[in-house]
């Protein structure tokens, strides 16, 4: 199962639904709901730079995605009044590519580069520079011959996103002036931006509605939307066209999202674990086999949700379903597993032991 072919994914599935996102999003910042903290940083540091009549400092945007950090670099650039210019790290495959797009920036313009630790080494390189001085080499020539000529760039400002912080090298997080962490969401954030989004939708619905769908988002706008948009098909369908609580319920039930988010294959993963392996230890190898799955597809797509809700570790022996996990799915823990009494030391780095 791929993670773009799941209702709980946190990956934006296609053109369509961006199409929708776009339509969805907040054009302020003081509509941008969640991220507190974040939102009153930023806030100072845009308006600092307008009060002195110069372009902010560079932005780095880091967290999962679907938390709104594209969302925020299109604020940044309407709270400024100027023009976004939208790229990405894979699509930047050569120094010359950044140097195409940065010479064609006006000054103050806003340059947004999503999932900028996949930049390549040498646009990396160039981009040191540019942020730093407003200046690119521009290679002339090839092999002895080959002459670097300065080419001055209009002050610009860099807001860049990535979802893997730990890979962004060194140098490059160096340069950023303002360095924001994007958190997961609590439900009664996702229960505003639900509400919102109904009524961009033309959608009614009621309160407790709202929080239910809330709940099962795993803590993210982007699924908080996309639930909303098939409970909305349910209803339309199905009933009145009104969403309640018993009707999301009924709905996320028949999409097989539970009441804490999980979908068929996180279930999948942790009863497998708890009825054929008695809780784990087990590797994460065997595990992927008995559910018909890749090893891979368990590690990324289904595991880190796993941990984050604490139904699952990572030991040094393999994962193990914790007690939540056995509660959650309703299956009586027997005493033999093995956390029934004892809690091993969680390892998130752990080899994948047979």
């Amino acid at each position: 199962m791929d993670e773009a072919d799941r209702l709980v994914s946190a990956d934006a599935e296609g053109a369509e639904e961006q199409v929708i996102e776009a339509a969805l999003r907040p054009k302020k910042l003081a509509d941008f709901v969640g991220q507190e903290r974040v939102r009153e940083q930023l806030s100072l540091v845009l308006r600092g730079a307008l009060r002195r009549g110069r372009t902010p400092d560079h932005v780095l945007l880091s967290g999962g995605p679907g938390l709104g950090k594209t969302t925020l670099a299109m604020i940044i650039a309407a709270e400024l009044g100027q023009p976004l210019r939208i790229s990405s790290g894979p699509a930047i495959e050569r120094a010359g590519d950044l140097a195409a797009v940065l010479s064609t920036l006006a000054e103050g313009e806003v340059l947004f580069l999503d999932e900028i630790h996949r930049l390549a080494r040498p646009a990396e390189e160039m981009l040191y520079m540019a942020m730093e001085d407003f200046r690119v080499d521009v290679v002339v020539g090839k092999g002895p011959g080959a002459t670097a000529i300065p080419l001055d760039i209009a002050p610009f400002m860099l807001v860049g996103a990535t979802t893997r912080a730990g890979m962004l090298p060194g140098p490059l997080r160096d340069r950023f002036g303002f360095v924001a962490h994007m958190d997961f969401y609590a439900p009664a954030e996702l229960e505003v931006i639900v509400r919102r989004s109904a009524r961009l939708l033309d959608v009614e619905i009621t309160d407790d509605g709202a929080a239910e769908i809330a709940g099962r988002s795993r803590g993210t706008p982007r699924i908080a939307n996309r639930l909303l948009r098939r409970v909305r098909d349910y209803a339309e369908v199905r009933a009145d066209g009104v969403i309640t609580r018993d009707l999301a319920q009924v709905a996320l039930k028949l999409y097989e999202v539970d009441e804490r988010g999980l979908d068929r294959l996180d279930r999948a993963v942790l009863e497998s674990l708890m009825r054929k392996f008695g809780g784990g230890p087990v590797g994460l190898s065997t595990l992927a086999v008995s559910v018909g799955e890749e090893p891979e597809t368990v590690e990324v797509v289904a595991e880190p949700f796993l941990v984050r809700q604490g139904l699952l570790a990572r030991t040094p022996r393999g994962r193990i379903a914790t007690p939540a996990a056995w509660a959650h799915l309703g299956i009586a823990q027997p005493a033999s597993s093995p956390m029934a009494g004892t809690l091993f030391e969680v390892d998130d780095d752990a080899d994948r032991p047979e």
